[in-house]
């Protein structure tokens, strides 16, 4: 097979940039991007009961809520980096940005939209915009990413890199606030509302501070490529997001992850054919960045995995508000404020290995000391180990992004970006479905116990959903006060030993992505080094 050689751009020498801006300025004009995508996805968990009263929305409703626009993401997010790489990381910043604004608008004109378009339902409206908003801000990501790669020297990167993560830990820090403020003093649809200023103030910062050189583009797209990974990636995620309902063992489960191994074997395949691939195979070549993927993947999952439950613990079996709730999360995020920059600094002092590997045994000890809490914890409990994950997280969220970002050769950085944020979208879905799954069956094996023999009493079908309560943190409204009194207790115990479980595992991945975290090699590919493309 031939190859065809690219001279990857020179490193930009002192005091320039590959964008030609002012570095920290592009930071903050793309941060401002990615904050809304940050604050979307922290807000609509607070939103949706409010969502279902008003809307009138099912379960599976609010489900799609969330699914509709993780599938979105999930899918496009590698071609959205391609895309930038091809017609400018800029131009497709902007686009993102005027896109996911617009959507979250018309998210909260969902009810008036209904009413003008026939035959759509509010709650269609929002899941269709939903879904819309996903696809814009997989254009969001990548492009911000390759923009601070081009933007930033590479012995600058990795302090990059920490303030991204001190701002993106500040808006999850205010997403909860926020949302919980805005969702009990104005409405559900304020919280969509909000993007619209935050993304006029990126709008107009991107085009006047990200000064971008003009992009070569390709003489095609790899629609091959785009058709074969996004088909594999829809059968990968929506596979995942329904076996909790199926079951792992169902033929539907097997079926969609049948194809996704088809799929993705036709992708490999033909994008070693491919004569402009949409992802060169060359990228793997470089093992920093095969294993950065694999570790943004396995932390992930141990983190979304676990900490999915925390909501439902705080607001089910402790009963606080969302906003309430929200506060008790405060430590974690306000925590990743501090650790970020310092994790910067630590990866450009200490190197990926030992920042890394040192990152993850703290992010082990946190899920242990998690899998420990009872169910009557104090905020100070739950602060202890929400401090430290903050501090195990940021040095793995900071140097997997770096060594898969910084690693790749500029030109492919859009593509790069998408490989990370795919990686944490795979890792967070797979881990909310198996975790759920242990959790789940660790509650079914529980519950009875605790019921005593009230539980000889009580019909299967009466039991089944008793369990699928408990793994929510309670019982649902409208329980008659007599079964409340009868079950409640035996329901939130059910719970804290599902949860303490989920946190077990989630602390055994962390120590075996701890020893993944060795392998990693410090140093970044030379710039100036022939890239092959294919």
């Amino acid at each position: 097979m031939a190859h065809a050689t690219v001279d990857a751009p020179s490193s930009p020498g002192p005091g320039r940039t590959g964008t030609g801006g002012n570095p920290w300025l592009v930071l903050l004009a793309v941060s401002l991007g990615v904050i809304m995508v940050m604050l979307d996805g922290t807000v609509v968990g607070i939103a949706n009961p409010v969502i279902q009263k008003d809307l009138g929305a099912s379960l599976a409703d609010l489900q799609w809520v969330t699914s509709g626009y993780l599938l979105a993401l999930a899918v496009f997010l590698i071609t959205a980096g391609k895309l930038g790489d091809l017609f400018g990381h800029k131009r497709v910043f902007l686009i993102g940005v005027v896109g996911f604004a617009l959507t979250s608008v018309g998210i909260g004109f969902s009810a008036e939209l209904a009413e003008i378009v026939p035959g759509v339902t509010p709650v269609g409206a929002l899941i269709g915009l939903r879904v819309l908003q996903g696809l814009f801000g997989a254009l969001l990501q990548p492009a911000a990413l390759a923009l601070l790669r081009g933007a930033f020297p590479g012995e600058k990167l990795n302090q990059a890199m920490g303030a991204w993560g001190a701002i993106i830990g500040l808006s999850s820090a205010a997403g909860p606030i926020v949302g919980g403020v805005l969702v009990e003093k104005v409405s559900w649809e304020s919280v969509f509302f909000i993007n619209a200023p935050v993304g006029i103030i990126a709008l107009v910062m991107g085009i006047f501070l990200i000064k971008e050189p003009r992009t070569q583009t390709l003489a095609r797209i790899d629609w091959a490529g785009v058709v074969l990974l996004s088909g594999a990636m829809f059968a990968l995620v929506w596979s995942i997001i329904k076996a909790p309902e199926w079951g792992w063992g169902d033929s539907k489960t097997i079926g969609f992850l049948a194809g996704f191994a088809v799929l993705i074997g036709l992708f490999i395949f033909w994008q070693s054919r491919a004569k402009q691939p949409l992802v060169p195979l060359s990228l793997f070549r470089n093992a920093s960045i095969s294993i950065g993927v694999v570790l943004m993947t396995m932390v992930t999952f141990a983190m979304f995995g676990a900490m999915f439950f925390l909501g439902f613990f705080f607001q089910g079996v402790h009963g606080l508000s969302p906003l309430d709730a929200g506060l008790r999360m405060l430590p974690m995020s306000a925590g990743m404020i501090v650790a970020s920059p310092l994790a910067g600094f630590l990866l450009g002092r200490l190197g990926p290995k030992i920042t890394m590997t040192a990152g993850l045994l703290i992010t082990a000890l946190s899920m242990f000391l998690m899998s420990q809490l009872s169910i009557d914890a104090t905020f100070v409990d739950t602060s202890i180990p929400f401090v430290l994950l903050a501090f195990g997280l940021s040095p793995v969220f900071v140097g997997a992004t770096e060594i898969i970002v910084g690693n790749a050769p500029i030109e492919l950085s859009g593509v790069a970006g998408g490989l990370q944020q795919s990686a944490m979208q795979v890792g967070g879905a797979l881990g909310t479905a198996i975790l759920g799954a242990v959790m789940a069956a660790e509650i079914s094996t529980k519950l009875p116990g605790y019921l005593g023999p009230a539980a000889q009493a009580i019909p299967p079908e009466q039991m089944t959903l008793l369990e699928k309560a408990a793994a929510f943190g309670g019982l649902p409204e409208g329980t008659p006060e007599q079964l409340v009194q009868l079950v409640g207790p035996a329901a939130n115990n059910a719970f804290m030993d599902g949860m303490h479980l989920a946190f077990l595992v989630s602390t055994a991945v962390a120590l075996v992505t701890a020893g993944l975290a060795l392998l990693v090699k410090s140093g970044r590919k030379t710039e100036g080094a022939p890239v092959h493309m294919g």
